[in-house]
């Protein structure tokens, strides 16, 4: 195991995303019994373990992930010009939606029509009215997921990255060597709070506005990306973390004492900003602990790595088939939580092992790089012995 110099890889930043987004996995099979709106739902669903996990995770998720991808294109900028770091962008991302868009998303949009009956037949009768109208929310009337279902996040990516290059090319230079410091941990949360009270409704996706994530994603760039941040999160991440646990418990308690707050009010300003809170302590407790137990590299994160895109592309489709399959039976939850989880995971880790990795056209069509023959070759070898 290699442990990594002061001038290496942050490998910790790649254990985060890694982890995370196995814990997008769980909270969307916890979706699935939860009594929040999904595509599909259990014929029983949870209010206690299951809802608990589901309202623990379901704030910071998605915000890391804006975080991280800011941090990535400031050091893939520092490497590429904009030709080569747009023609990657649109291979990784790009690519991976148009798949999400026109094979993964029909047949989920099919199985929350058919479960809600909202339609009667086949998905061969289905699939020409999948371009029926565009698909803007659950229960909706339309049907074309433009933005890939759960692959929105790429679409926002893409088009941050567009929008923000030229700014980010002229000021590049201008980001490293400045100082994070206490001043940046308190004045931050001010915009994003603004955002949150303000224009958060605005293309709202996993519980946040499209303001709020492209806020995140230019303090990704600017701000955590600095090597002075790093410095700055060992002396305060403790301290973060304890305000995050804070935010976190209050926000549990308001949501299953008194539920979401549904009018603007005195009440509701609260609430936002209690979950704005949460996610910025818990942003600086996450790279706080990745800092301290995950700076190492090895071949289980090359491999995990390079699984997470592919991982992530087929997590929900394979969450909404296999529960079209069970949600009517009178198994117990438990016992449905396990088998979705177990069966799910293993069906995405083996299609990625076994086949997706090891073939040029499906890594390209997965957001991965594609691999020499030679490579490929011994890949193939080592499977067939």
């Amino acid at each position: 195991m290699e442990v990594r110099n002061q001038f290496s890889r942050h490998y910790d930043l790649d254990w985060i995303k890694v982890l995370v987004m196995f814990i997008v996995f769980l909270y969307h099979c916890s979706m699935f019994f939860n009594s929040f709106d999904w595509h599909i739902k259990n014929n029983k669903i949870n209010h206690t373990y299951i809802e608990f996990f589901s309202l623990l995770v379901g704030n910071w998720i998605m915000p890391i992930f804006f975080v991280i991808s800011g941090i990535a294109t400031y050091h893939a900028l520092k490497r590429r010009n904009a030709q080569s770091f747009m023609k990657e962008s649109f291979l990784r991302l790009g690519i991976p939606l148009l798949l999400g868009i026109f094979l993964l998303s029909p047949p989920q949009v099919y199985i929350e029509r058919i479960t809600n009956n909202h339609f009667k037949g086949s998905f061969l009768q289905f699939f020409p009215h999948y371009f029926d109208g565009l698909y803007l929310e659950i229960g909706g009337n339309g049907n074309f997921a433009f933005f890939g279902h759960h692959l929105w996040y790429l679409l926002m990516l893409l088009l941050f990255s567009v929008i923000t290059l030229p700014l980010f090319l002229k000021t590049r230079k201008n980001v490293s060597g400045k100082e994070f410091n206490i001043l940046h941990y308190l004045l931050i949360p001010i915009p994003l709070t603004v955002a949150a009270l303000t224009v958060n409704s605005i293309v709202n996706l996993a519980s946040w506005g499209i303001i709020f994530y492209f806020l995140l994603y230019i303090l990704g760039f600017y701000f955590f990306s600095r090597e002075s941040l790093r410095e700055f999160v060992r002396k305060i991440g403790f301290l973060a973390g304890v305000l995050g646990i804070v935010c976190t418990a209050s926000y549990i308690f308001w949501v299953m004492f008194y539920g979401f707050p549904m009018n603007v009010s005195i009440s509701w300003a609260i609430f936002m900003i209690i979950r704005v809170l949460l996610v910025w302590n818990l942003l600086f407790f996450i790279l706080f602990l990745g800092d301290k137990y995950l700076n190492i590299s090895g071949r289980a994160l090359k491999y995990t790595s390079e699984a997470s895109m592919p991982f992530y592309i087929l997590h929900q489709p394979i969450i909404i088939l296999l529960g079209f399959f069970i949600y009517n039976l009178g198994w117990l939850v438990p016992v449905k939580l396990f088998f979705l989880v177990a069966t799910a995971f293993l069906i995405i880790m083996s299609l990625y092992h076994f086949l997706i990795r090891r073939v040029n056209f499906l890594r390209v069509l997965f957001g991965l790089k594609e691999m020499k023959k030679e490579t490929l070759s011994q890949q193939t070898m080592e499977i067939s012995k």
